[in-house]
């Protein structure tokens, strides 16, 4: 049985292949076509997934589609009724597109894939959870998903048993969590379904005590949140039901003026409100997991929609909450639903049997030692292959503890947006100074973001006050918590401002290579922990093949390139060897 899950038209379009019940390739559509959030149709995902498996188009016995266009364009139509004349302008501008695109999907799977066969359309939220509960390790688990909006919901809470998975509760647009914090994101002068994660880190400068936070009532005031965790927002507060636009001016007027330039000076104000609006989150999720938690007597939960991304968060679940153990989705945004859909079909449909675990997310495209190395010969680049595993595990490992940054390429891609030791930038995290380096000079990005702490898994309670057992959506990035006292001092570069990190814990059964590096790393720094953030700069997907990989480092201030067998060193390779296109971080 082959499962085609499609996502796509909204943001993170991706693709997912599943085969006899275990998914052999996934992929955002934004690594191949280098578009941010690409939310075109994933034509090259969806090729690359039939390459990794050795099939063509003809061979799928199904497609799923994550979403179903006629429940979402029904509310469009009922925005638009419902606020015209003020509509018309968004309404006119959406059209084309829903007319050529978003209600033809059949057309666009016949015209781009030539494929013929049944097509499945699942709600968007249904899709959330699938991919939350069925690659989930529990036989029976709470179902929490949290986004912006679907076709109508924007809040779900169910419960999966074997293959059985239901939605019982829902919350629907225009009131969302999501959205509300999207709203803050665009006030603080961010891209919205794009830079929610700054707010998050942005909001660890903020005041936290709720009591002294001046902008948490005000927050406040703009929801109704009930013990229960079920919300109103006061729509007087927002325009996104009505203009191109989220905040209004009634919520800029209650939030100290208009909205902040996106290359202006972050000031103490905007650090508070990002503060606040991280509370108010906080406190709806863990209501609504509590009222749950009563509903389904549970011990296990699961998450997935775009709020599921929000490692403070998450660190706290466990610790906040009536549950006793948590899985999240790596992908837990749109992306992560086409393999949803998939797993959905399967097992809730056809009533397959599960078998499947996504406790490996290195399930991307990858590249052979042969092929990076006629790469780098086919484009002259200076290069030298290490004799052994050994030898390269023990020449990176000295070079970040020299404070080099290094670029390391190997195996195949991360599922989702986080790096996680395949496509990455390593460096030392005892060197207080590589934050501002790697911010400044490598990533491009805004001073006071933060960067992530990979550490084995059995040595992360010797550096973080972590929950024990340690859950497992910390292989994934997905959990920040306190970095222990004693070590804030020696690992500057990786603890934020609140004393806090966003905790890798890195098992050897999921990436022994990288495992393995860190070990070598603590062997000479006395410190088993590194710096990995995403191999990419500003802007840019993370980089998916070994031509974006030497491009990345040529354009920084990477010193190095460890792809699969081969050192590649940027003092070695002058930049006027390559093309004339301009370089990342030109």
């Amino acid at each position: 049985m082959r499962i085609l899950g499609l996502g796509c038209h909204y943001h993170d379009a991706s693709a997912s292949l599943l085969v006899d019940g275990r998914i052999v390739a996934a992929a955002d559509e934004e690594r191949f076509t280098r578009l941010k959030h690409d939310p075109s149709f994933p034509k090259q995902a969806v090729e690359y997934c039939l390459r990794e498996a050795g099939i063509g188009i003809g061979d799928l016995d199904a497609i799923a589609f994550y979403e179903k266009p006629l429940v979402k364009f029904e509310r469009l139509l009922t925005q638009h009724a419902g606020h015209y004349p003020f509509t018309f302008g968004t309404f006119r501008k959406a059209m084309p597109s829903w007319i050529t695109e978003k209600l033809r999907l059949r057309k666009l799977v016949r015209k781009n894939l030539g494929y013929e066969g049944e097509v499945y359309y699942l709600d968007h939220h249904l899709s959330h959870a699938a991919g939350a509960f069925y690659p989930s390790p529990f036989d029976e688990a709470a179902v929490l998903t949290v986004d912006g909006v679907g076709e109508w919901t924007t809040t779900g809470l169910g419960m999966g048993r074997g293959t059985a998975l239901d939605l019982t509760h829902e919350i629907r647009f225009p009131d969302s969590i999501g959205l509300l914090y999207s709203t803050v994101t665009a006030y603080l002068g961010f891209s919205v379904n794009n830079s929610e994660y700054k707010v998050m880190g942005l909001s660890a400068y903020g005041e936290k005590d709720p009591a002294r936070n001046p902008w948490y009532p005000k927050m406040r005031r703009v929801i109704d949140l009930k013990p229960d965790g079920s919300y109103r927002l006061d729509r007087s507060y927002f325009d996104y039901e009505h203009a191109e636009r989220m905040p209004s001016k009634k919520f800029c007027a209650l939030f100290g003026g208009p909205p902040r330039a996106p290359e202006a000076p972050v000031e103490k104000r905007h650090e508070d409100i990002a503060a606040a609006v991280q509370l108010v989150t906080e406190e709806a999720v863990f209501a609504m997991l509590g009222h749950l938690h009563r509903l389904t007597g549970c011990p296990n939960v699961v998450l997935s929609g775009g709020v599921a991304l929000n490692s403070v968060m998450n660190g706290k679940i466990l610790s906040e909450t009536p549950f006793e153990k948590v899985w999240i989705q790596p992908n837990s945004g749109d992306g992560g639903s086409s393999m949803g859909a998939a797993l959905y079909v399967y097992h809730a449909l056809m009533s397959h049997p599960r078998s499947y675990r996504l406790d490996n997310p290195f399930i991307g495209p990858g590249f052979s030692a042969e092929e990076v190395e006629a790469f780098l010969k086919e484009r002259g680049i200076a290069y030298h292959r290490y004799p052994s595993r050994e030898a390269l595990l023990q020449d990176t490992a000295r070079r970040i503890a020299g404070n080099e940054i290094v670029g390391w390429f190997q195996g195949r891609g991360e599922w989702g947006p986080r790096a996680l030791g395949a496509r990455s930038i390593l460096s030392n995290a005892g060197n207080p100074a590589m934050r501002d380096i790697l911010n400044l000079k490598v990533k491009h990005r805004e001073a006071f973001r933060p960067f992530a702490p990979s550490v084995r898994a059995e040595e992360a309670l010797k550096y973080f006050e972590c929950d024990e057992p340690l859950p497992l959506p910390a292989d994934f990035m997905l959990m920040v918590y306190p970095v222990r006292p004693e070590w804030r001092a020696r690992l500057a570069a990786v603890t934020h401002v609140d004393g806090s990190g966003r905790l890798q814990a890195v098992q050897r059964a999921q990436h022994p290579l990288y495992y393995d590096l860190i070990g070598e790393v603590g062997k000479i720094t006395g410190v088993g922990v590194v710096i990995n953030t995403s191999f990419n700069v500003r802007g840019e997907p993370i980089v998916a093949t070994p031509e974006q990989a030497y491009r990345c480092m040529m354009g920084t201030a990477i010193d190095c390139l460890v792809m699969e067998d081969f050192l590649i060193l940027r003092s070695e390779n002058a930049r006027d060897a390559w093309d004339s296109e301009a370089l990342p971080g030109d």
